[in-house]
């Protein structure tokens, strides 16, 4: 079965290139069926790798770039490895200038966010998790973006991909795991953060223009199509891919 995904374009753009995979197609069993794309869930090798190829082959992508996700503020511009085969490296950023290198985010509920400035010359991808967006790495990330190609955030895109939708995203402990300044997100009465619109807001915070931030608001802890830790614990990943064609 052909793998899964929704495309997206940004408007204005169309030689930036967005997919953002589901878990339907491609290869896989039991918790990881069918179309896990990380070498780091527990899943079969073999399996990964070639969903992980049918992906590649079919979007044409040059260089496979990812990094070891560890809810972290790291950020890796312009590498020139291509980690197919696994990352090696750690950290929740990287940005490009290169056409064909493929920035990749694995996700199971935590947010995709990919970034393109209006030349259409330089892209970025981040790995947000309810911790990323404690520590406002969206704004850490685009302001890395921003210095290292010298980028007004007022000409900065932005897509967030399918992740925990407000109506999932519980936090019993909210008080002890977040700072004070978070409250307004919260909702007492469902003891759930909406996390969607804390990271439209924290993008906003950097100057980037409400009109260029878009979102595929679709809660993967509630759509079967989607890997979710938050339902299922063990699970695999999807992933959400930027690059220059």
């Amino acid at each position: 079965m052909s793998l899964e995904y929704l495309d997206f374009r940004f408007p204005g753009l169309d030689n930036v290139r967005c997919v953002f995979t589901t878990r339907n197609g491609g290869h896989g069993a039991g918790a990881y069926s069918s179309a896990n794309m990380s070498l780091e869930a527990g899943d079969e090798a073999e399996a990964v790798r070639t969903n992980r190829a049918e992906l590649r082959q079919t979007l044409g992508i040059g260089v496979w770039q990812e990094l070891r996700q560890v809810h972290g503020q790291a950020m890796y511009m312009d590498m020139e490895n291509d980690f197919f085969e696994g990352a090696t490296v750690e950290g929740d950023g990287l940005g490009t200038d290169k056409p064909g290198h493929a920035l990749v985010i694995k996700t199971a509920d935590c947010q995709a966010i990919l970034l393109a400035d209006k030349t259409g010359r330089h892209v970025a991808a981040l790995h947000c998790g309810w911790r990323g967006n404690a520590g406002n790495f969206p704004a850490a990330g685009v302001r890395k973006f921003c210095a290292c190609y010298g980028v007004d955030p007022a000409d900065v895109l932005v897509v967030r991909g399918p992740s925990l939708g407000p109506g999932k995203s519980e936090f019993v402990n909210f008080a002890s795991e977040w700072e004070p300044m978070f409250k307004s997100y919260y909702n007492p009465d469902t003891r759930s953060v909406d996390l969607w619109t804390l990271t439209r807001n924290q993008l906003m915070g950097t100057g980037i223009p409400a009109r260029n931030i878009f979102s595929l608001d679709l809660c993967t802890a509630s759509s079967p199509q989607y890997f979710s830790y938050r339902r299922d614990k063990v699970t695999g990943r999807q992933v959400g891919i930027i690059w220059m064609e």
